[in-house]
């Protein structure tokens, strides 16, 4: 479905998508989804070179930090200039991969892209330490390996509820998710799956005025 115009000053479309890296989603599909959606801000997960076109494609502003040792990375596009370049949080590592999360301040909001470990009880002191890096007002996404409760104090789970990945095509999980703080969700869904064997979400997520947090 596509989005309606924004309904106040406030309201931020965000989408995120992990690509599947080579052999995933593709910088024109990422294009299709900007083009008809247009978000705000488009968080990527396993975003590789060939993704760095999509300026090209799209106009906006791009940046995208690879994990260490490792060809992908995160990746994040936004229509208008971020307040300030985008941050790198060095996160507690997994058995495999050095975990890492990209920090994107739009001013009034920030939001953390992340793609976490698979350990259940790592992948959540991993949302403990990203929560601790970002501000009052803020949002938490991306593909974050996660079943059940994040027990992420002060954050809400606001994400849409459906599956949006299939383990082995049999068993459907909903791990990308979307945590809020101080923060209103006007509207979460899924979108199309596209070349990925993860579906994006989208979000729109509202500050508070005059940059007042919630009680």
């Amino acid at each position: 479905m596509t989005r309606t115009p924004p309904r106040s000053a406030r309201e931020r479309i965000i989408i995120s998508w992990n690509l599947l890296h080579t052999g995933g989603a593709t910088v024109e599909q990422v294009g299709r989804l900007i083009e008809a959606h247009d978000p705000d801000l488009f968080l990527m997960q396993e975003a590789t070179a060939p993704i760095d076109r999509l300026t090209d494609l799209t106009g906006g502003h791009y940046a995208r930090t690879a994990l260490p040792g490792r060809r992908h990375g995160l990746a994040a596009w936004s229509k208008a200039p971020l307040r300030a370049s985008a941050a790198s949080l060095k996160l507690q590592r997994g058995l495999i991969v050095d975990r890492i999360c990209q920090i994107l301040d739009l001013g009034d909001l920030s939001v953390a892209n992340v793609h976490l470990s698979h350990g259940q009880a790592l992948n959540r002191l991993q949302l403990r330490r990203v929560a601790r890096a970002l501000p009052e007002n803020a949002a938490i996404l991306g593909d974050c390996n996660l079943i059940g409760s994040p027990l992420l104090p002060a954050f809400l789970d606001v994400g849409p509820r459906q599956a949006t990945h299939w383990a082995a095509n049999l068993i459907a999980l909903r791990l990308d998710r979307c945590f809020v703080r101080g923060l209103t969700c006007n509207d979460s869904q899924v979108l199309g799956r596209g070349g990925s064997d993860h579906w994006p979400i989208m979000v729109a997520l509202e500050a508070p005025q005059n940059g007042a947090g919630e009680s």
